[in-house]
């Protein structure tokens, strides 16, 4: 059995509200990233946590300790979400950061497989964070 934890990106979960439906789709119908395990090898999901955040100079010792929270619970692969993939400009020092820290989990960067293709993720993405917004700003001027 393969043990499976899934690291999601915090602006996809925390801001944009992904429940990560996909992701556990593809991981129960074995496709996208999943597809690689062998067939006759059951996938047991131990947890799914979301990344601390774009970093500062402490980014990926953020990202250890969150790690650190699947680890000790006997994971062999952690993968890092179709978001992570696509957006994430922190992706290889993360991954990195990771292989150093922890060589005996196998670090894998995707998830479920790709409905449209990465520019058009990110353009779209990319849009939702630009839509214009009340802020608290705008209700304490009365705006």
């Amino acid at each position: 059995m393969v043990r499976i934890g899934i690291l999601t990106c915090s602006n996809a979960t925390q801001d944009l509200g992904c429940s990560s439906v996909s992701c556990l789709a593809d991981l129960r119908k074995r496709r996208g990233a999943f597809a690689d395990y062998p067939v006759d090898e059951p996938l047991d999901l131990v947890g799914i946590i979301n990344c601390p955040g774009c970093p500062t100079l402490t980014g990926p010792d953020k990202l250890i300790n969150r790690i650190r929270a699947l680890t000790e619970f006997r994971i062999d692969a952690v993968h890092l979400s179709y978001c992570m993939k696509a957006l994430c400009p922190f992706r290889e020092k993360y991954m990195n950061s990771l292989n150093e820290k922890f060589p005996n989990i196998k670090f894998i960067i995707g998830t479920h497989e790709e409905h449209i293709t990465s520019d058009e993720f990110r353009k779209r993405v990319k849009d939702v964070f630009n839509q214009p917004r009340k802020t608290m700003v705008d209700i304490l001027l009365n705006k």
